[in-house]
């Protein structure tokens, strides 16, 4: 009997019950269903283990990201989302048409949704940096979007777009608040923030650090000392990740500061491997680092 080879249930939709049709012979299930496409029509969707507010918080979708949906019952939603495959479930009412599709990103930390082209007006949200948003036209300095809200068109750029400097994307979220499975401006965890500063130089990215690890660049030899790193390599621990800045920096969010925070790398190595740390904060010696250019 030959054995498949294990499916990563984060990024496998399928339950006891039901499961994508394109895993028919792949995992059983009683019932094969096809996807629906659908975006996320509010600023920040919680994607949740389970179709409850009160269980945990696995990733969240921003803004005009797509994902497929394949039951909803019970105001949820058993879903995958198309950038980066993360199942689970999101809030019915976190869900629009899957069209018009998005011309631009937000390019902004953070920006403004008015009902008019004037600053003066209530807002009526904020999107983050990375969320995709359709223009219909240009009113003045702003962009009216085509479901007829504003955006100052500054914050805005065309979807493709990049900033290739990602440890300069990262270094935007600093001081931003840890939020275990965040994704937004509001608060991110350490693979979040990796794979919204990947995702803003055009690089997609996996969810977590582990698939991040597994995935991303080439491996770079660790020195003793640490030394011979640049600038954007990744750095991994046991269930954590941190872009160097220079040399020596290290930039991560993480559950011991609970924030984006810039500290030696030395220091935080000496940390982990004793055990001073939080969640979300890595575990033992440092694993892997990963290089996303070459090396010379």
């Amino acid at each position: 009997m030959i054995e498949r080879p294990r499916l990563d249930p984060r990024l496998t939709p399928a339950r006891p019950d039901l499961a994508d049709e394109r895993l028919r012979g792949r995992v059983e299930a009683a019932a094969y269903v096809a996807g629906r496409p659908h975006r996320i029509a509010v600023p920040v969707a919680p994607l949740r283990h389970a179709p409850d507010s009160a269980a945990g918080l696995d990733s969240e979708a921003l803004f005009g990201e797509a994902a497929t949906i394949y039951d909803s019952r019970d105001g949820w939603a058993f879903a995958q989302l198309t950038a980066d495959g993360y199942v689970g479930y999101l809030p019915a009412e976190a869900l629009g048409p899957v069209d018009p599709a998005p011309t631009h990103r937000v390019a902004a930390l953070r920006t403004f949704l008015y009902p008019a082209a004037d600053l003066k007006r209530p807002v009526l949200g904020a999107l983050s940096l990375g969320a995709r948003v359709a223009v219909a036209a240009r009113e003045g300095a702003y962009a009216r979007l085509v479901d007829g809200r504003f955006v100052w068109a500054g914050h805005l750029a065309p979807l493709d777009t990049v900033e290739p400097d990602i440890a300069a994307t990262a270094l935007r979220f600093l001081g931003t608040p840890y939020l275990w499975g965040g994704r937004s401006s509001l608060g991110l965890d350490c693979s979040g923030l990796v794979q919204t500063a990947l995702a803003a130089a055009g690089i997609p990215a996996p969810r977590d650090s582990d698939q991040q690890e597994a995935a991303l660049g080439d491996a770079v030899a660790l020195c003793p000392d640490l030394g011979g790193l640049r600038r954007g390599d990744l750095v991994f621990w046991r269930g954590h990740v941190g872009m160097m800045l220079d040399e020596t920096r290290l930039i991560h969010a993480n559950g011991h500061h609970m924030a984006v925070a810039i500290e030696p790398l030395a220091d935080a190595d000496r940390r982990i491997r004793a055990g001073r740390t939080g969640p979300g904060t890595g575990d033992g010696a440092i694993r892997m680092v990963k290089r996303l250019t070459p090396t010379a």
